[in-house]
């Protein structure tokens, strides 16, 4: 089998990394890869993500059984509608039902409509008539843009002023481009925050391993959002009646409802979900695996990740079985000092080899190669997990591969899995 992975960050470098332990595979590539992903695919940097003809033609030429888009962004550009005309696999939604990721308006309309459990909510497309909302509303609020912002686009406010403060910025100072030009105004939910992905094939759909990211830059959850500073799985938060609850109210309706709207929905559906006092409510759907999310997820996976990909496009899901080690996972994401705001770039990195010889997985997120050795490239730098017999022996694990590696103001959180191992005590 030839397999083709869409993308360049820590999420892609896993999926790589988990279809390599696939059967039958041949050769891989990736585009356009990172320096971590080398070792395992052959990286093609001269071809944007974005150029659904480019990567039709090379996935033709290339004789490629099975493509896999990582990212967003190529999702809502239509590159699984260009694929599948083509008469080629891809794993991933069409450009269609990918608006559950790319229009948090769209989203939020489906959950109403088919009673989803959601946090209540308005549209705004006039930023006066959202600042009225906003006074009548009072704080704490959430205001998100509606469009695709990179995994930041959604400012929860404290106070009422820095609500009014987050509709100006979105709205008139175009914070987030074109994605703020509508916005959604909803109750700020309060309870603890978890991710479900699942595999589905528009019928059947099988839940992933639960996990639960950190989005603060600080310890103690402070400092401002940032894309995922950590994760771990499984996320007792989750117990198993909520995840029963979860597929029945959430994820099965969700799915059935997308049907309904001509948008059948196939390949990797992510919920963000806040377990509150009244159930679990979603937060947001993604329409791909999430980012850390998938670097705790996937190696708990006890099975061929291509074949269920494969199974997931032939619509043969409730066919294939899915199985997961009982075991947990913890990701700490090392980031470039200053990230989310302004970071500096070409640093060289040194102890990757060292974190691997403890035993855990060096994912890459933002790393270029250079003459002088593997550099920063990014703000999530790199991603250290580590796989132990329960929460507390994986995080000691990864803290302690992750203090072999450094690179020039390296920052990480210091208290991934607090919650979890709270819970446990």
């Amino acid at each position: 089998m030839r397999i083709l992975v869409i993308g360049g960050g820590g999420r892609e470098h896993t999926l790589a990394w988990k279809l390599s332990q696939s059967q039958g595979v041949e050769k891989m590539y990736a585009i356009p890869g990172n320096p971590g992903m080398e070792s395992l695919a052959e990286c093609i940097s001269n071809i944007s993500i974005s150029d659904n003809i480019s990567l039709v033609k090379f996935a033709k030429e290339h004789k490629i059984d099975l493509t896999v888009v990582g990212p967003e962004l190529p999702l809502a550009n239509g590159l699984v509608d260009a694929f599948e005309e083509a008469g080629l696999k891809a794993f991933g939604p069409t450009k269609a039902a990918a608006e559950i990721e790319g229009s948090k308006a769209f989203s939020k309309w489906l959950m109403k409509k088919y009673e989803i459990p959601t946090a209540k909510f308005e549209v705004f497309t006039d930023a006066q008539k959202a600042r009225e909302y906003v006074k009548a509303q009072g704080a704490p609020i959430v205001i998100k843009a509606d469009g695709l912002a990179a995994g930041k686009g959604v400012i929860v406010a404290a106070t009422l002023q820095e609500a009014l403060e987050a509709v100006d910025s979105i709205m008139c100072d175009h914070t987030f481009g074109d994605a703020g030009s509508r916005v959604v105004i909803e109750e700020c939910l309060v309870g603890e925050e978890a991710s479900l992905l699942a595999f589905t094939d528009g019928k059947t759909i099988i839940p992933m391993i639960s996990s639960q990211d950190h989005k603060r830059a600080f310890d103690n959850d402070e400092g401002p959002n940032t894309g995922g500073m950590g994760t771990y799985a499984p996320a007792p938060v989750l117990t198993q009646d909520l995840l029963k609850q979860v597929q029945k109210e959430i994820l099965e309706p969700t799915v059935k409802a997308m049907q309904q709207e001509g948008r059948k929905y196939c390949g990797c559906l992510y919920a963000g979900l806040m377990i509150t006092a009244d159930g679990p409510k979603v937060i947001e759907f993604n329409a791909r695996f999430g980012d850390p999310e998938t670097q705790v997820v996937l190696p708990l996976l006890d099975g061929d990740l291509a074949q269920i990909m494969l199974a997931c496009i032939e619509g043969n899901l409730a066919k294939t079985e899915v199985k997961w080690e009982e075991k947990a996972t913890v990701c700490v994401v090392m980031a470039a000092g200053g990230y989310p705001a302004n970071y500096k770039k070409g640093d060289v990195i040194t102890g990757m080899d060292k974190a691997e010889a403890d035993g855990a997985v060096v994912f890459h997120a933002g790393t270029a190669k250079t003459e002088a050795g593997i550099v920063t490239n990014g703000g999530r730098v790199l991603g250290v997990t580590a796989k132990a017999d329960n929460i507390k022996e994986a995080v000691d694990k990864a803290y302690k591969a992750a203090s072999k590696i450094n690179f020039a103001k390296v920052h990480y959180r210091k208290d991934i899995a607090y919650r979890a191992i709270a819970r446990l005590k």
